[in-house]
């Protein structure tokens, strides 16, 4: 495991303040504002403390309403909205500088079978033919911004191998969809619940990006305004996040200054084991005019 995946474990362990109130805190090197799929993973956390035992996580919906201070704890505060039989509900709203700055509805089901079916998953090269992160930042690190150099070259609790990845100084325009096979950066222990949070987690990294390959923008470019708007998922089977996951990837449409991406998650073996819907703002950055 290695020492970002050891980090990020660590603030998934809330302080638990009061009844239904949690503490968490944001990896130290953030400096602008909190990533995304870290405030979703510590909400989910907070939601499955006050839930039995017996139920996992089924679906969230969220929405980003603020940017968070990396420099400051987040409080969550967790309303027990509905203890069923078989499901139970969550709002859980995350709190910096006394304004919310993010929100989720979790809904939480007992096990029960019933009948199924999947989209079967994507033929694409396992991950083991693609190269590492590191082999893949290596083709483009000499024509990086220094000011970027060590923010690209940190260590990362989840590795992506992404399929045909395009160039991320100068892309060129490709159809919206894409393949990356993720996995956590060191073995965990044998609990659904941080898997489910970690998913989350990982969910949030590169979704965006789908919806900006018709463009041709590099996120580096300067040229475009990007933030996750809202993010929504699907948990149907449990999963191990510490072996590979296909991420497939697709954008059906990007207008208004947002982009809608979908991906659907696979198991190595096949099974589609989450689903996920996000909405990010795709905002041109006018240029500044002179005097």
């Amino acid at each position: 495991m290695n020492a970002a995946l050891q980090e990020l474990l660590e603030q998934l362990d809330l302080e638990q303040v009061e009844v239904n109130y949690f503490r968490g805190v944001s990896p130290v090197e953030r400096e602008t504002r909190v990533y995304g799929g870290h405030v979703m993973a510590q909400a989910l956390m907070a939601g499955l403390r006050t839930v039995g035992d017996d139920r996992l996580c089924h679906s969230f919906h969220a929405y980003f309403l603020l940017g968070g201070d990396p420099k400051a704890p987040i409080l969550y505060e967790v309303d027990r909205s509905r203890d069923g039989g078989s499901f139970t509900t969550r709002r859980i709203v995350a709190i910096q500088h006394g304004k919310p700055i993010f929100h989720m509805e979790a809904s939480f089901h007992v096990s029960e079978p019933g009948w199924e079916h999947q989209f079967p998953m994507p033929d694409v090269p396992g991950p083991e033919t693609l190269p590492t992160e590191d082999e893949h930042r290596a083709t483009y690190l000499d024509r990086l911004p220094e000011r970027m150099k060590a923010h690209h070259l940190r260590d990362r609790p989840i590795e992506q191998r992404e399929i045909d990845p395009p160039d991320e100084i100068d892309p060129a325009p490709r159809p919206p969809f894409k393949h990356t096979w993720i996995r956590a950066n060191g073995a965990l222990p044998d609990d659904p619940r941080l898997h489910q949070c970690l998913l989350a987690y990982a969910s949030d990294m590169s979704l965006m990006d789908t919806a900006v390959q018709p463009h041709g923008i590099s996120w580096m470019s300067g040229k475009m305004m990007g933030a996750s708007l809202d993010h929504a998922m699907w948990f149907h089977h449990p999963l191990r996040i510490d072996d590979w996951l296909l991420y497939a990837h697709d954008a059906p449409v990007s207008a208004g200054g947002r982009g809608f991406n979908r991906g659907l998650i696979y198991a190595r073996a096949g099974q589609l084991v989450a689903s996920v819907v996000q909405e990010g703002l795709m905002r041109p950055v006018k240029p500044k005019t002179p005097g």
